[in-house]
């Protein structure tokens, strides 16, 4: 994941004391233990402030609003404690070179500071600290005790140190070319490498941009540089440098992430904030939803595991019970032939009444031959029981099995995350398992996904929509919220899958191929996706029906025909 760094930090800011400077606090809210959010609002707008501390995606900028679920950390409940409605008068980085932001808020615009929030974005050593007029520390985001580093310590009570100053050469634009390349080609190496150890304060993402847009390679050897080539680096050395001075920023993204400087962009966009608002949120949601996509198909696993162990051992129990009938039949000829038994018996062969031919009747020599008839009854009476009282207990095991397999099935086609909308359908289904008690409530608070998710939307070759559902809460929708009187409705037969609606104006009607795609997405949406050919059955919306009790997603339907649905075309589809 790429890091906020000097460049970027310092157009953040620019944007920030532009359009946020003054503002005032309204609002504190925090997601988790590494973002907060703070309302601001100007004389002409409002939004929200971003401020995280994550390892990986430390940043400052204004984005999206937090989720409507409880805040119940203490961390925020400070900040609000004191900040709510003072106004930030100023933001600006402490030093140059330096990564950590000076918020200050006063009581109105124009007055001394009364507090300070001095963010540090340092990778893994990234923290948020508020801290009086006096620069003592209040409340910390992560403290760092003396058990935890030697070098400075982040407690509450104690004055604000600023993080050790950065040692090393400092870019400059004054100094000239002659000394800037005697400095890189100092001790000879990959042209990257040596940009990095010659200077602080550059990142490896600048330095790759700038090899980059010189037409030079990261490996290159500085002794391989020719005159031209240094002439066009040290060109862009500048131009890097003036863009800082004069902050003439120009945001995009690149192929292997952002960028504000305007080199190896493939996508312009209009601000900074954007641009780190939705790279974050991206990469953030990206490693929640891979993360959850684990944690959920490993539980998935473990249930069905058990439970299809449990319905092996009644399946078992029933093909017992099975032996019922004999038992009776046994029992009625030995009473037929009782007089054919012996003391000391352990077997007797008899004639079939039926098919006439001899069956063999285990004996115990024990008893006599009334008592082993009545044995063999008794053997008959427990085994109906046991079919009778097995039969429900198995019935209710495949229930579960078939709706866990549906979610299972919902999340395996989950396969990567690609929008916001993943991750809240995979928060649904989290969400859906934690309601069925499958899944433990959060202690601190719902993790649910504050906008509902939308089933996916294509088109057959004619054009008619195809909307499939991604989870179970949207499967029921699509069924019995959203599917209108001229709608069909498809899932694949006796197994796990998606419901699919394909949307029919009134007095319009579907042709075969239209049928047949349907179909298709159908089997391609199912846990049947890698077989050749799949069984889809359609039918009306008005011959489907939940039955009561039944879990999320789970229906049964009537008036259907049957198509066979083949997976591999969608699959060729969606690749092209």
């Amino acid at each position: 994941m790429q890091s906020v760094d000097v460049t970027t930090l310092t157009a953040i800011c620019l944007e920030l004391q532009t359009h946020w400077i003054p503002s005032r606090v309204e609002q504190v809210y925090q997601r988790d233990r590494h973002t907060i959010f703070l309302a601001l609002r100007t004389l002409k707008k409002r939004s929200w402030l971003t401020i995280s501390w994550h390892p990986q995606a430390a940043r400052v900028c204004i984005g999206d609003p937090p989720p409507k679920t409880p805040d119940t950390f203490t961390f925020s409940d400070q900040l609000r404690h004191q900040l709510k409605g003072y106004a930030l008068i100023a933001l600006e980085m402490i030093a140059p070179w330096e990564r950590v932001i000076d918020l200050q808020l006063a009581k109105r615009p124009g007055d001394s500071p009364v507090w300070h929030i001095f963010v540090e974005i340092m990778g893994k050593y990234s923290n948020i600290i508020l801290t009086d007029a006096k620069q003592q520390i209040v409340t910390v985001g992560h403290q760092v005790t003396a058990n935890q580093s030697t070098v400075r310590t982040v407690e509450t009570g104690q004055p604000y140190e600023f993080p050790p100053a950065l040692t090393g050469t400092l870019p400059k634009l004054e100094e000239s070319q002659e000394r800037w390349q005697e400095r890189v080609i100092l001790i000879p190496g990959a042209l990257k490498k040596q940009l990095l150890n010659s200077y602080r304060g550059l990142s490896p993402v600048v330095t790759n941009l700038m090899i980059q847009e010189a037409n030079l390679e990261p490996q290159q050897s500085t002794e391989n540089l020719t005159v031209i080539d240094w002439e066009r680096l040290f060109d862009l050395w500048q131009t890097w440098l003036k863009t800082l001075e004069n902050g003439d920023f120009k945001p995009g993204w690149t192929d292997n992430g952002y960028t504000v400087l305007g080199w190896g962009i493939t996508k312009p966009v209009t601000d900074t904030q954007t641009l780190i608002n939705n790279y974050y949120r991206d990469k953030i949601n990206q490693q929640n939803f891979q993360q959850l996509r684990h944690q959920l198909l490993q539980k998935l696993s473990a249930i069905l595991k058990k439970l299809y162990i449990k319905a092996n051992t009644f399946s078992q129990r029933l093909q017992q019970s099975d032996d019922a009938e004999k038992y009776r039949q046994q029992g009625d000829l030995l009473m037929s032939y009782v007089h054919l038994w012996e003391p000391g018996m352990k077997t007797i062969t008899l004639t079939d009444f039926e098919t006439e031919k001899p069956v063999e009747i285990s004996l115990n020599p024990e008893k006599n031959g009334v008592q082993n008839a009545q044995y063999l009854y008794k053997q008959h009476q427990k085994l109906k029981r046991a079919r009778k009282a097995v039969e429900p207990l198995l019935a209710d095991v495949q229930r579960e099995i078939d709706y866990l397999e549906q979610v299972e099935a919902s999340v395996t086609q989950l396969e990567t995350y690609q929008f916001v909308e993943d991750w809240q359908t995979l928060q649904e289904i989290r969400e859906e398992l934690i309601q069925q008690n499958y899944l433990p409530s959060p202690v601190q608070h719902s993790l649910k996904s504050p906008d509902e998710s939308q089933p996916y939307k294509y088109a057959t070759p004619s054009g008619l929509p195809v909307w499939i559902g991604r989870n179970n809460r949207q499967n029921d929708v699509l069924t019995f919220r959203t599917a209108g009187d001229y709608d069909l409705w498809f899932h694949v037969q006796q197994s796990a899958g998606s419901h699919v609606l394909l949307r029919l104006e009134p007095g319009s009607q579907p042709t075969e191929i239209d049928l047949q795609w349907a179909a298709n997405w159908a089997a391609y949406y199912s846990r049947s996706r890698l077989s050749e050919q799949v069984p889809v059955v359609y039918t009306e919306p008005k011959y489907v029906y939940k039955p009561k009790g039944a879990k999320p997603g789970m229906v049964i339907y009537k008036r259907e025909r049957l198509l066979w649905g083949k997976p591999h075309k969608i699959q060729a589809y969606l690749k092209n």
